[in-house]
């Protein structure tokens, strides 16, 4: 959980002030948005399923004590055991005591963000547990002791360069130069930890209520590896992940590939139901599914927020984000990032410290229109600013007095034409200090705020009211002759 507030302006401008960063972010999210749109426009029923996803989430939400219930029954008759968490904390402790009472003394895991939100690394490494990521962009941040700066491909900010140094310091190998090489040093490690193992850990993407089957997206094979190889599979999921009936996963499949990686379908996607039966070769001797609460029953509770839990991980909305894709997934300052970790880390954390991230957003709704199950972004983030204003988590005394005053200056001129017109005015002689090729640059306080990472159009010296009475004016006398 976060302990300290979460400071978003101040990780923003430290992150614009880093042209590497922003260019790996504009070149990765145009591919994503690019591929994704192929993808979609693939299919001619994408608009039936986005809306029949977000009914089955709905449904889901509504009667979620229920699914949970039904699911832990099929979990249990296919052989598994089925573990509730009402926080990180437990749920941590639940891995590690299971860890313990199996001897278990290495641990592979595949991408989670379920785990990367309840700190389960800490956990283990604390007990004595050594604990690998296996899928290559966490293996990466794991190496240099980072967090995931984007949800589908946690390790975006990391150049070929920054990648080739970092396994030259850690593993004394030159510094490669292709792609190739680094990826077949990864892969090298890597089986070797696969085949040592003592235990396996695996997020969830789907929960089959009717079966108890769990599903596995991935591109790497390294999920597949951690959750079969070793005698224990742990699988962690949030409680929202469960689906009704095993014959709603292909819509969901469908719309996970192509929202996250503009693939038609996932190079790996292993259904799990349950440990090793009978006379199978490969599989667990003992499954483990955990049931991690977390803040997610609160969420559910609440009409104006709760399809946040809709969410199904994709990362379209971040690929699409104006703000992100400026700053990128660190300035969230926590596991989630981009529209997603605006509405859902103040609802996992506190309000107090998370303050910052519903105002994050620009309003625009290009998170709503490419989500796939349709989750109303902007809504909850002005049901989320509301609150935060509400309960007086946000800005400092001083910033928000200043705001009043300005709001209160802006709406007395805006409501008397002479101040307007006068303001106007004014601001046009005055702005001639400040102007360079038509644009406004290195304003004073309070402006500078602005001016000190963008510049601003100039004002024109013809207001706008001028020049549409000129164009009617000339309108209306064409029309009379």
């Amino acid at each position: 959980m976060i302990n300290e507030r979460i400071d978003f302006k101040k990780n923003s401008v430290e992150a614009l002030r880093s042209p590497k960063l922003k260019k790996a972010l504009v070149n990765f999210t145009d591919r994503s948005r690019t591929s994704r749109r192929k993808a979609v426009s693939e299919v001619s029923e994408w608009e039936k399923l986005r809306s029949e996803a977000r009914h089955i989430k709905e449904e889901v939400i509504d009667n979620l004590g229920r699914y949970l219930l039904e699911l832990e029954k099929s979990v249990t008759s296919a052989g598994g055991k089925v573990h509730w968490a009402k926080d990180g904390e437990e749920a941590s402790a639940i891995v590690v005591n299971i860890a313990r009472k199996n001897n278990v003394r290495s641990v592979v895991k595949s991408k989670s963000m379920a785990t990367e939100e309840i700190e389960l690394n800490r956990h283990l490494t604390s007990n004595g547990i050594s604990t690998v990521e296996t899928d290559l962009g966490e293996y990466i941040v794991q190496l240099c002791d980072d967090h995931p700066f984007h949800i589908i491909t946690p390790a975006i900010h990391k150049t070929k360069e920054d990648i080739s140094k970092l396994f030259s310091e850690k593993f004394g190998v030159p510094e490669y130069e292709e792609p190739q090489e680094l990826t077949n040093l990864a892969r090298k490690k890597l089986r070797k930890k696969f085949l040592s193992a003592d235990m396996g850990i695996s997020g969830v993407n789907f929960a089959v209520a009717e079966t108890g089957t769990i599903a596995i997206v991935e591109n790497e094979g390294n999920a597949r590896l951690a959750t079969t190889l070793p005698d224990i599979h742990v699988a962690i999921m949030g409680i929202e992940k469960i689906i009704p009936k095993f014959n709603h996963l292909p819509v969901f499949l469908s719309l996970l590939a192509r929202s996250a990686t503009g693939q038609k379908s996932s190079t790996y996607v292993s259904l799990i139901t349950g440990p090793k039966r009978e006379g199978e070769k490969d599989g667990p001797r003992e499954f483990h599914l955990v049931f991690v609460d977390n803040g997610r029953s609160d969420i559910a509770a609440s009409e104006k927020t709760r399809e946040s839990l809709y969410c199904i991980r994709c990362g379209a909305c971040i690929n699409i984000c104006p703000v992100y894709r400026q700053v990128g997934g660190h300035s969230y300052g926590w596991v989630y990032s981009g529209p997603i970790g605006a509405v859902i880390t103040p609802q996992l954390n506190d309000l107090h410290k998370t303050a910052d991230l519903p105002f994050a957003s620009s309003l625009c709704g290009a998170c709503r229109d490419v989500c796939p199950v349709r989750i109303d972004f902007p809504h909850v983030l002005l049901s989320l600013r509301e609150k935060v204003v509400r309960e007086g988590g946000g800005k400092a005394k001083p910033e928000e007095f200043m705001e009043k005053t300005a709001f209160r200056m802006w709406s007395f001129v805006f409501s008397k034409p002479f101040f307007y017109n006068l303001a106007g005015k004014i601001i046009f002689i005055l702005q001639q200090f400040y102007k360079k090729d038509n644009e406004l640059r290195n304003l004073p306080y309070p402006f500078s705020s602005w001016t000190k990472e963008k510049n601003f159009p100039a004002f024109s010296k013809k207001p706008f009211r001028e020049r549409w009475k000129e164009k009617y004016n000339d309108q209306n006398e064409a029309s009379l002759r």
